[in-house]
């Protein structure tokens, strides 16, 4: 079965690396005309030259941000059919020790950032009787690990928020669902064995992540891709509310 996107059109949030990376080439190769949003312009410019998609300069995490990416990526591609909220970081630490004013980053970047972009989407998709939401969270938004805040957290309202968009949204033909993020390699995970003052090598750090994982292995940018790929296809059109695990069966919770 080919997954086709031919006449549609899809904003993708933090999009110049990793996921938003693979998921733009993705959408792009099944036929969708793409905008993409970081806040790198480098990232941004070379992640365009790659993909083929409009590159869109914002800080989502600010309300300004997020009508100059949404208003951007009408004026680009006519309107916005799929929207897909990956932009995030990974915040950790003891509850204890987070400040106010990092709880507040995660939570504008992750979930309010989602909040908005999708309410200035909802009333053109609702018109048109057709849009996809797709939410990238990660698996701690069903099983939150200790020192896992607020990421965690965010994650989990974002899980919440999927739910109550997909209630609302399925009358107007609006889809949303969550795809949970395990160990996938990327740039992310790059720069976490960097971090790692061991000294192992690449291989031998990923097979240490990788023991945890039922599959026995990271998974790749380009098998979460075709995940969300089939969400916003047609062949996705029975779907809505649902929080899928994208982890090698890493999840203790389904």
């Amino acid at each position: 079965m080919k997954l086709s996107l031919e006449g549609r059109t899809a904003l993708i949030t933090g999009g110049s690396k990793g996921l938003g990376l693979a998921m733009a080439r993705a959408f792009g190769e099944a036929g969708a005309k793409v905008a993409i949003v970081a806040r790198g312009e480098a990232a941004l410019a070379q992640a365009a030259a790659e993909t083929g998609a409009h590159p869109l300069q914002a800080d989502i995490a600010t309300a300004e941000g997020c009508e100059a990416a949404f208003d951007g990526a009408v004026a680009a591609l006519g309107r916005v059919d799929i929207l897909v909220n990956n932009a995030g970081t990974s915040q950790r630490g003891a509850f204890p020790e987070v400040s106010d004013s990092l709880w507040q980053q995660d939570l504008d970047l992750k979930l309010f950032a989602a909040i908005r972009l999708s309410r200035r989407a909802w009333a053109g998709m609702a018109e048109r009787r057709w849009g996809r939401i797709i939410n990238v969270l990660n698996i701690g938004a069903k099983a939150p690990p200790a020192q896992g805040a607020p990421t965690a957290v965010s994650r989990a309202a974002g899980m919440a928020l999927t739910k109550v968009m997909a209630h609302e949204g399925a009358p107007h033909g609006i889809l949303v669902n969550a795809l949970l993020v395990g160990i996938i390699e990327s740039d992310q995970w790059v720069r976490r064995h960097a971090a790692d003052p061991r000294g192992l090598s690449f291989e031998a750090w990923k097979q240490e992540m990788a023991a945890p994982v039922p599959l026995g292995r990271l998974g790749r940018p380009e098998e979460f891709a075709a995940t969300a790929l089939f969400l916003a296809s047609e062949a996705g059109g029975y779907i809505t509310g649902t929080a899928l695990n994208v982890d090698g069966g890493r999840s203790p919770v389904v």
